[in-house]
């Protein structure tokens, strides 16, 4: 992937989507001085290109509502073979990263819920997966850097 966006209008174009990610593309064309259709195409672009990269929502159940934050390290019983937990992870919404890790772990799997009742009954089907031998879990007590980085 390059190093940085192709040209100014890209850069303004991601600059404007990290204000308001669900702005119409419309308004986006608006803000940037191109047609909607060509905004659409940049868009596109940017998304095969790893610009854009999945669509995340940082809050629950509304503005201001607070999300308790959870890390899973999980152990399986074949690294190999061990496909159907990441396929299991995939299916829960609250996962937003799932990390293959080298040492003695092998995944490492980053939770945003509602509340740690939620994040516990996570816990509960995580553990019930076939070829999942161990689980720690740690509660975030509180965020002192949060960088989102392109991908």
């Amino acid at each position: 992937m390059p190093k940085s966006p192709r040209d100014e209008i890209d850069a303004q174009i991601l600059a404007e989507l990290r204000r308001n990610a669900r702005i119409s593309l419309a308004q986006l064309g608006e803000r940037v001085l191109l047609s909607r259709n060509a905004v659409r195409q940049r868009v596109e672009r940017l998304e095969r290109d790893g610009y854009i990269h999945g669509y995340t929502i940082k809050e629950s159940a509304g503005e201001g509502t607070p999300t308790v934050n959870a890390v899973l390290l999980v152990q399986r019983h074949d690294r190999m073979r061990g496909s159907d937990v990441i396929a299991g992870l995939r299916a829960i919404p609250e996962v937003t990263t799932c990390d293959v890790v080298s040492g003695e772990l092998d995944l490492v799997v980053r939770i945003e819920a509602p509340d740690a009742a939620r994040i516990q009954q996570i816990w509960h089907q995580v553990s019930e997966f076939p070829g999942v031998r161990d689980i720690t879990t740690a509660l975030s007590l509180s965020t002192v850097i949060d960088r989102q980085l392109p991908r």
